[in-house]
């Protein structure tokens, strides 16, 4: 499969830009007092138009809130969402009805994000009939078609289909056909594999990316899976524990990471090399800290093998520039 990593995409043409994104959760400490819990910690982005943008980090760093964030599904604490110039960050219920056809989402559980009780042409007929769009006619013609898109052919004997008679991987497309069939220009692709069987990854990734090329699609691909990340990706964004760690271009980050939690990272992915059977992969000593409470400092400090006493676990890290179009947040580079 072609990579993304060695190709570049102008994103001087913004789809969507993330300003200063904070969300606090809050959750009852006592009778009358609550407790925050910071998810997402002023996180700022740009996605351009045709770009795969990867999030990646550990389970619990608020990658997928981040997602949900940039989709409206929820409303940021603090920051601006822009989506081709306009903010919407404060936009009222009533008025994200228009932007659902531009904006959409395919989750890791195509079992928990698709009705059970429907079969494929009410699944896909739905949105048509919310957003007002076509007659009977018309909305089979635009079901078909999709279908088509997403390879699940012949698209006829599909369609009486529930998801209980589709396979892991005709779930995913279905889920896939469902974001399409509104058209969207840009799609949250939250774990959308991590719950297929490794033979359809690659062919649904594939499939990602031939719809991006064919409709110009902007991406936000949410992952905890580097290998993944390399072959989708044009740049990619570490999180830990709420905060962009380092951002970059997909080759650069992975050949020269800079952060030492990037690093980590990097080298817990398990090699295919028969060579490298012995070898021991190294591993984050301890367990990420609570979003209640977080350290003082880099919050990676308290792992961090790096760290350097008296600054790291003293002062937040400045966000720097150490190549073009690549940033860490790190004391190592200031």
């Amino acid at each position: 499969m072609k990579s993304n990593a060695g190709s570049t995409v102008n994103i001087m043409n913004k789809l969507l830009e993330l300003k200063g994104i904070t969300l606090d959760f809050y959750s009852r400490k006592r009778l009358f007092r609550s407790q925050a819990l910071r998810a997402v910690d002023d996180v700022s982005l740009e996605l351009g138009v045709g770009e795969t943008l990867g999030i990646v980090g550990q389970s619990g760093c608020g990658k997928t809130t981040l997602g949900r964030v940039s989709l409206r599904l929820l409303k940021p604490s603090a920051g601006a969402i822009l989506f081709n110039g306009e903010d919407i960050s404060q936009t009222p219920e009533a008025g994200l009805k228009t932007l659902r056809r531009r904006m959409q989402g395919i989750f890791q559980d195509p079992f928990a994000s698709i009705d059970p009780f429907m079969n494929v042409y009410e699944i896909l007929e739905e949105p048509l009939i919310i957003h007002g769009l076509g007659s009977n006619s018309q909305r089979r013609e635009m079901i078909d078609k999709v279908l088509e898109e997403v390879k699940l052919r012949p698209t006829g004997e599909f369609l009486p289909k529930y998801t209980h008679m589709l396979s892991g991987g005709q779930r995913q497309r279905l889920a896939i056909a469902r974001a399409l069939i509104l058209e969207p220009q840009y799609i949250l692709a939250d774990e959308p594999v991590s719950m297929i069987d490794a033979s359809n990854r690659a062919e649904i990734l594939y499939l990602f990316k031939e719809l991006q090329k064919r409709r110009r699609m902007g991406y936000l691909y949410i992952t905890h899976d580097i290998a993944t990340a390399r072959y989708f990706c044009h740049r990619i964004a570490v999180m830990y524990l709420g905060k962009i760690v380092e951002l970059g271009p997909t080759l650069n980050l992975l050949r020269n990471p800079r952060h030492p939690y990037t690093r980590a990272l990097i080298n817990a992915v398990p090699s295919p090399d028969p060579a490298n059977r012995f070898h021991q992969r190294q591993v984050i000593p301890g367990e990420p800290p609570s979003p209640i409470g977080a350290p003082a400092g880099c919050r990676f400090h308290p792992r961090c093998p790096d760290i350097v006493l008296g600054k790291c676990d003293i002062q937040p890290p400045p966000t720097l520039a150490v190549e073009k179009g690549h940033i860490t947040a790190c004391h190592l580079y200031s």
